[in-house]
């Protein structure tokens, strides 16, 4: 993969995320808990860049504890602050597991971002945390679907079904090799008409 198009391909979620923060704390009075909680996500997203700038190489990761169910719900948080409407579904417990969480994130922003472009702006896209024999993070759109011809293509570098979409055919390619670093999975599960399911899977710990 082409490190430069990585780069800035990876970069615009912390920077789309710090630009609507910026327009939320322009907007009025802030209450204290909303306050530290914006702050908190200007820190990750910052924290993000960083991480990105310092270290391009997509399957670079560093292991560390990770509460999955803080990811989730930290990633649907920014999301909604750009004004998708996106909804979490955390259990009450999730296994913490060894992760990096910073390429984590870049997986899950890159998900939502794809299932809001495919998946209709105006359409509700679900994000579900799950555990079984692994970790399962579902990002689940509501949208056409895609041919199951077509469902392993999506992860090719420089893929796009859909011509005229916005997006480099990048975030599908960088997310499964994040994942893959991990020891998981990323496979897509979908039916046309009846939207589309983008599946992380991940070891447990121990």
């Amino acid at each position: 993969m082409d490190r430069l198009a990585v780069l800035v391909h990876e970069v615009r979620s912390p920077v789309a995320a710090l630009s609507a923060i910026a327009e939320t704390v322009s907007d009025g009075d802030l209450d204290t808990e909303l306050r530290d909680e914006l702050v908190r996500l200007v820190v990750l997203a910052c924290r993000g860049i960083e991480r990105i700038v310092g270290d391009v190489a997509v399957a670079s990761i560093r292991l560390e504890e990770v509460d999955p169910s803080g990811l989730v719900r930290d990633v649907a948080v920014a999301a909604r602050l750009r004004g998708w409407r996106v909804e979490a579904e955390i259990p009450a417990q999730a296994a913490v597991i060894e992760a990096d969480a910073l390429r984590l994130r870049q997986v899950l922003d890159n998900l939502v971002a794809n299932a809001v472009v495919h998946g209709g702006r105006d359409g509700v896209v679900q994000l579900r945390l799950g555990v079984d024999d692994r970790l399962v993070i579902e990002v689940i759109d509501h949208g056409p679907g895609i041919p199951a011809a077509e469902l392993d293509r999506i992860f090719d570098v420089g893929v796009r079904l859909e011509a005229d979409a916005p997006g480099t055919g990048l975030g599908l390619a960088v997310s499964r090799a994040i994942v893959e670093a991990h020891g998981g999975a990323l496979t897509a599960a979908s039916s046309p008409g009846e939207g589309t399911a983008l599946i992380v899977a991940l070891p447990l710990t121990g």
